[in-house]
């Protein structure tokens, strides 16, 4: 860090440019080297060390601060007589161009190497070295007057005589005199960073393309200068600049990891402390990646936090411990622990941490506005750390700096529940009251519930409430009585809207739980300001859109994937969208509002419930409508945290998916397509909810097209028409009827990734991602995505009943059980992955284009593909998913869970029945349209039956209606079956369990039977069987998803409980179709190895692999 510092203060007699640290590092050593192995003339050397011009400025610079060093240390009289002797015979060589001739360089080594020590000792400042002192500057002495000056200087010789008489040696004290060297020297930081500095000129080797070794680090710098060459608006003095608040909102998210998440253990027994003291045993072998926990009401979730070994070593090396197990060993060291790790996860803390630096950058920019030429010399640190003189003198400049921060910047934290959790001694409330003790400038608005009484009634009166700390205390500000509840609405607006009265300034700036802020970025909030006063077309810009980072890029290959993703539409999406589009709108934070112009328009956020489920594209909507102008600058960014579990990055995909198709039906839309021109309409379409709709006619084109080539096929027309073409020797005709029918969505929408990248970083780099995402299955994570948007967006269209999906925050890539992923993309995935596979199938066994195996390939690849994806996504992208122990006891929940009985306040992560209850909730409350809708859209599933039918063998090729007749007898002889079944079980199961078993044993000899006769006398085929279950499984499915869209008739009819049994053996056997590929493949070590290895990077496979061992050792002890 300090090889990148620019001195805070200037020296008035260095007449050259002090570079950082970093740019000059091993120039003197190169410097000397060339000065010792020189032949030449003085004016030959200089030259070239002139010619880099950063070697120049270093051997300048140390020249310089030697003299400096020397005239503070030294002030004996006669000592600092012979140093100015040497000084000035050496600048009159320097000046007759003779220092070469004179003077023999062999030595200068050896005097740097002396140098260094004493800078060293300088730089500890330990006062018991005085006699070190004092015998380096003896020994650098003699050096240059014994081994490098070849003439000997008269007056020289006299005053070292002069010394030797008096009985004592230069540097030392004499009895009875003033010291010789002022040591220990008074500690200034203006001093002690110029030791720093020079000690740093002299020592470090590294060469600057090393520096720094932290890739983030990097990463920023680069960025920053990059955005210094694009045009941004020239920034006005602090003291002019507009004003400007950041507001973010908070729930009950994570503020500071406490102690006890260090020391929770996971489910194979390991703690963060075990783990560090067993992984990590020495500083050697630091790359820290910690195994944490997180408690909240709704998951036990699972944490990474990835951090490079530079950072590890940096932390262990300012808490002064050389050993793990030291950190642990002291209570201040724990703190320093949770705060290290607190600001790498996705925390309240590193928000606030962040958006501090604004005014952090806006005290040293006032500084260098109104400091004076003293002030400035003496450096910006001598402020920051002011005596109680300044602190309590109005007019220092200390208080100055404070009172310009505070007019220009307001920051806000929306912890609506923070009364109650300081009510219910909640930890999350201490935590916030600590940020605002550490960040004196931090305000909390929270809303307040209290009891009033009103004689002998009382009543729950409801406050917007502003606090901030005073003594280590909570102290209030305002408090505004609200008309009733706050929380009537969507939670996250409503939050944000009783926030804003507390905001301040002209401008707003909207920041979220999981963003962070960089100092450097910072310095350019005035610039981005100004573009409030800049010309951007007819209307004056009112939302200034801002780029993000993603930061969670480097937990997972899903995280890569989603970072590059969000990467790609947060720049080059949004730059086009405003630009030549105009259809920008607002879809997140951290944008810039015209706070004057919201406030006075209907605010920042919509909070109606479910309409407003994506809250801040609306902002958005109600700028455009009422003649706001929104832009985008590329020229400072924000971080952000993404999802990066699959779980995860689902929840969040469904939440947006149910927000888009509340927009289709929202009136904002409406209003937009009615008031804008040709071309910004059709943009508007396709950068919202067009896109979603597109992608939905997709997938459904994939449908309609396997539909009709399954009614080709089991009609006999397609046969025929294959027929006629091969007689006319058409094969046009047969390679249309063997065409590609869906293009590859999965590599398509990793272009605009590609695109961006190209232009950041290069396109052989591009290309290369995008060669390496294919291999880590970027293909079938994006195809995955896609039927999460299809489902929730047509889901949301035909019923409604949109709702905030809480995907939690952090570095969630914990392993999910079986259960839990059928319990999420059942519906959304699997059913939808097993019509295609069955119309797949049945078209692979009666599709005349079939025959050939290239065609049917060709035809079918990315169909099978899409089928693959939808199926095995979640457990190839699940982390540990095959792992043969977690199988197994993935196994024994899903048998649990299926086999639990439902019942009031069972949860549905406990009961399959509570769980299905659950997933058809919506059909409860949809509209008459959204029944008729879902019962027309069931009647597919009655095609296969009426076509495999006729292919029976048993059938005899009749084409007599009564076939189809007789296969609907068989399903209700399977329906009476399973109600005799559920009616025994209820009569029978308890209390005569001999009846029950008798009656199933009777069923089961009928069914057998019933076989018996159809093989032999009917012409029963195996192949029919199969046949058979093709046609009827669908039926089955059309009967229940009909019976749930008709639920009240059925309940009537007394029918309800056989059609949940018919539902469990549905569930059962598409689990269990699922569940065997994945079991089987975990037989295979080389599986969960190269799973490890797909999902994550290097560091994080060996950290799951010394999970298991450490796992495994623990159990055994």
């Amino acid at each position: 860090m300090d090889l990148m510092l620019v001195p805070y203060s200037s020296d008035p007699s260095l007449k050259l440019i002090q570079w950082p640290p970093f740019l000059l590092a091993s120039k003197v050593p190169i410097a000397l080297d060339m000065a010792v192995q020189f032949r030449s003339k003085d004016t030959d050397l200089w030259k070239r060390i002139c010619a880099d011009e950063y070697m120049k400025c270093a051997v300048i610079e140390c020249y310089e601060s030697f003299k400096l060093v020397l005239n503070a240390l030294v002030i004996g009289h006669t000592e600092k007589r012979i140093i100015g002797i040497i000084i000035k015979e050496v600048e009159s060589n320097i000046s007759k161009n003779t220092f070469l001739t004179n003077f023999r360089t062999g030595s200068l080594p050896i005097l740097c190497n002396k140098f260094v020590k004493l800078v060293e000792i300088l730089k500890e400042g330990d006062e018991f070295k005085h006699n070190t002192v004092v015998l380096l500057l003896q020994d650098m002495l003699e050096v240059v007057t014994r081994d490098m000056m070849i003439n000997e200087i008269r007056e020289l010789v006299e005053l070292g005589h002069g010394s030797k008489d008096s009985g004592t040696q230069l540097f030392e004290k004499a009895p009875d005199s003033r010291p010789s060297i002022a040591f220990p020297i008074p500690v200034t930081a203006q001093w002690e960073e110029q030791i720093k500095r020079l000690y740093l000129l002299l020592t470090v080797n590294e060469s600057a393309m090393d520096v720094p070794k932290n890739l983030e680090a990097r990463r920023r710098i680069t960025f920053f200068t990059n955005s210094l060459f694009m045009d941004m608006p020239r920034a006005p003095q602090v003291r002019k600049m507009l004003s400007f608040s950041v507001m973010t909102p908070y729930y009950s998210e994570e503020t500071v990891y406490s102690k006890s998440d260090l020391d929770m253990e996971n489910e194979d027994g390991i703690s963060i402390k075990y783990y560090l003291r067993k992984i990590f045993p020495g500083s050697n072998n630091m790359n820290a990646t910690f195994l944490l926990y997180t408690t909240s009401s709704v998951t036990h979730m699972f944490m990474w936090l990835s951090a490079s070994s530079d950072e590890w070593e940096n932390f262990m090396e300012r808490i002064n411990c050389k050993e793990d197990a030291d950190i642990f060993e002291n209570d201040e060291n724990i703190l320093q622990l949770r705060h290290w790790v607190s600001l790498r996860g996705q925390t309240l803390c590193r928000t606030v941490r962040g958006m501090m630096y604004y005014r952090r950058a806006l005290k040293l920019q006032a500084f260098l506005d109104m400091a004076n030429e003293k002030e400035i010399l003496e450096g910006y640190k001598a402020v920051t750390i002011p005596s109680e003189e300044d602190k309590k003198n109005q007019k220092s400049l200390y208080a100055r700096l404070e009172a310009v921060a505070d007019m220009k910047f307001t920051y806000v934290a929306t912890c609506q529940n923070y009364g109650n959790q300081k009510r219910s001694g909640d930890r999350r409330a201490t935590d916030i009251l600590n940020l605002m003790v550490n960040n004196p400038a931090l305000r909390v608005a929270y809303i307040d519930e209290v009891e009033e009484r009103e004689g002998a009634k009382s009543h729950k009166a409801f406050y917007s409430v502003l606090i901030k700390a005073a003594d280590n205390l909570d102290q209030e500000i305002y408090r505004i009585k609200l008309p009733g509840s706050a929380k009537i609405g969507e939670g996250k607006p409503e939050n944000q809207n009783h926030a804003i009265v507390f905001t301040r300034g002209e401008a707003l700036q909207t920041i979220d739980m999981n963003q962070d802020n960089y100092l450097e970025e910072a310095f350019k909030m005035r610039n981005l300001l100004e573009e409030f006063h800049e010309d951007h077309g007819v209307r004056p810009p009112t939302i200034l859109g801002v780029r993000e980072h993603i930061f969670t890029g480097s937990v997972s290959s899903l995280a890569w994937f989603m970072s590059n993703q969000e990467t790609s539409f947060v720049t080059i999406g949004q730059r086009v969208l405003a630009r030549p589009l105009k259809v920008r709108f607002h879809y997140g934070h951290p944008d810039v509002f015209d706070r004057i112009f919201h406030i006075t328009r209907g605010g920042i956020s919509k909070a109606s419930k479910g309409i407003n489920l994506s809250e801040d594209i609306f902002a958005g909507f109600n700028s455009t409508l009422r003649r706001g102008n929104i832009t985008h600058h590329e020229y400072i960014q924000v971080g952000k945290g993404r999802d990066v579990g699959l779980n995860q990055i689902s929840l969040f995909e469904a939440k947006v998916a149910c927000g888009n198709g509340e927009q289709t039906l929202s009136r904002d839309i409406y209003r937009l397509g009615h008031r804008f021109d040709f071309f910004r309409m059709l943009s508007c379409y396709y950068t919202t909810t067009g896109f979603y709709v597109s992608s939905m006619l997709v997938v459904l084109t994939v449908y309609a097209y396997l539909y009709g080539r399954l009614y080709l096929s089991l009609s006999g027309l397609e046969r025929a028409i294959m027929k006629s073409a091969r007689i006319r020797g058409d094969t046009a005709l047969k390679a249309v009827m063997a065409s590609q029918s869906v293009v590859q969505l999965g590599l398509l929408m990793a272009l605009p990734m590609v695109m961006e990248i190209g232009l950041e970083r290069g396109f052989r780099t591009a290309i290369g991602d995008l060669i390496i995402m294919q291999l880590q299955l970027a293909a079938v994570f994006f195809t995955f995505s896609l039927g999460t948007k299809l489902h929730y967006f047509g889901r949301t269209i035909l019923h409604g009943g949109a709702k905030y999906r809480a995907t939690g925050r952090g570095f969630v890539v914990r392993h999910e059980k079986f259960a839990e992923n059928y319990r999420m993309y059942s519906r959304s995935h699997f059913t939808k992955a097993f019509e295609l596979l069955i119309l797949l199938v049945v078209y692979q066994a009666y599709g005349s284009a079939a025959t050939s195996s290239t065609a049917y390939f060709f035809l079918t690849a990315s169909m099978w593909f899409l089928v693959v994806s939808w199926l095995f996504a979640p457990f190839l992208f699940n982390p540990s998913g095959f792992e043969w122990q977690k199988i197994v006891e993935d196994w024994e929940d899903w048998s649990t869970w299926i086999s639990n009985r439902g019942g009031i306040g069972v949860p549905a992560n406990k009961s399959w029945e509570s769980w299905w209850e659950e997933e058809h909730e919506h059909l409860q409350f949809t509209g008459p349209l959204g029944r008729l809708m879902e019962l027309l859209l069931s009647l597919r599933f009655f095609f296969y039956q009426y076509g495999i039918v006729y292919q029976l063998r048993v059938s005899r090729r009749d084409k007599s209606i009564m076939i189809y007749g007789l296969s609907w007898l068989v399903i209700l002889a399977v329906i009476v079956i399973l109600k005799v079944v559920s009616m025994g079980r209820k009569k029978f199961s308890a209390d005569f369990q001999l009846m029950f078993r008798l009656l199933k044993l009777f069923l089961f000899v009928g069914f057998i039977i019933t076989l018996v006769i159809l093989f032999q006398f009917l012409g029963l085929t195996v192949g029919d069987i199969f046949a058979s279950l093709l046609a009827f499984l669908p039926t089955g499915w059309a009967i229940l998803q009909i019976a749930q869209a008709c639920r009240p008739l059925v309940k009537a009819l007394g029918m309800w409980a056989s059609v949940k049994a018919l539902g469990r053996g549905y569930e059962y056997i598409m689990g269990v179709m699922i569940f065997t590929p994945v079991a089987i493949l975990a037989w295979f070590p080389m599986v969960y190895d190269f799973q490890t290895r797909l999902l994550f990077n290097q560091a994080f496979s060996r950290g799951l692999q010394i999970q298991r061992i450490l796992a495994g050792g623990k159990k055994n002890k």
